[in-house]
């Protein structure tokens, strides 16, 4: 981000030949470069201010020496000498791929434990709509709409479901609390205030899978 910021660093004045000369020696300049470190961290971080003065050295070294041989900063410095980091959909102290692959960890549906770190197990916490070591089944609630082995897509059950294997309400497996199958195997709203649950001096007021007592 150091490096973006410090780009757009804007020497006015109109002189477009001094403006070129200026610039290019303020690119890979000490200046530059001691502005970029003194920004790299919030003043309340201390692992990250902790880390930069330890590593400083480095930093140095590769701005006036490597740069040009390893233009990734992130890949050079956090993956490949300090050895904190992982590329993205890697994990672990041997950056290993993620369940489901390093291009698309957890299918795409959910997130790997200890992505792009040398730390975590590389385990998937699924996105609500799915379940599974993989992220390819479908939660209660969903259902699947597309599934292949590098794809799955699970989509809502009608509200009156509570499993389901398809949008409608006549495609429920079980029913919410609050619905009942009619005689054509649709969920349909229970009335509860057919059975009058309310005080005397309430009335019952019916909703969708519910009721309220006024």
């Amino acid at each position: 981000q150091g490096l973006a910021d410090t780009a757009k660093k804007n020497f006015g004045g109109g002189n477009t030949a001094w403006e070129e000369k200026t610039l290019s020696k303020y690119e890979s300049s000490e200046i530059r470069l001691v502005e970029i470190i003194e920004n790299l961290c919030d003043s309340s971080n201390f692992e990250c201010n902790n880390m930069v003065e330890e590593h400083e050295e480095q930093i140095e070294k590769w701005w006036f020496k490597l740069k040009k041989k390893y233009p990734d900063l992130f890949k050079w410095f956090c993956i490949e000498t300090i050895e904190v980091c992982c590329p993205a959909g890697t994990y672990g102290p041997d950056c290993l791929a993620c369940r489901g692959g390093s291009e698309r960890p957890c299918h795409g549906n959910g997130h790997c434990d200890g992505d792009g770190t040398r730390g975590g197990d590389g385990s998937c916490s699924c996105n609500k709509e799915y379940t599974g070591d993989f992220c390819l089944d479908c939660s209660d609630g969903y259902f699947s709409t597309l599934r292949n082995e590098t794809h799955s897509v699970c989509t809502a059950c009608h509200a009156a479901c509570k499993t389901c294997t398809g949008s409608s309400n006549k495609e429920c497996r079980d029913c919410k609390e609050g619905w009942i199958k009619n005689e054509e195997s649709a969920c349909v709203d229970l009335d509860e205030c057919a059975s009058s649950p309310c005080k005397d001096h309430q009335y019952c007021l019916n909703t969708d899978g519910s009721f309220s007592c006024k």
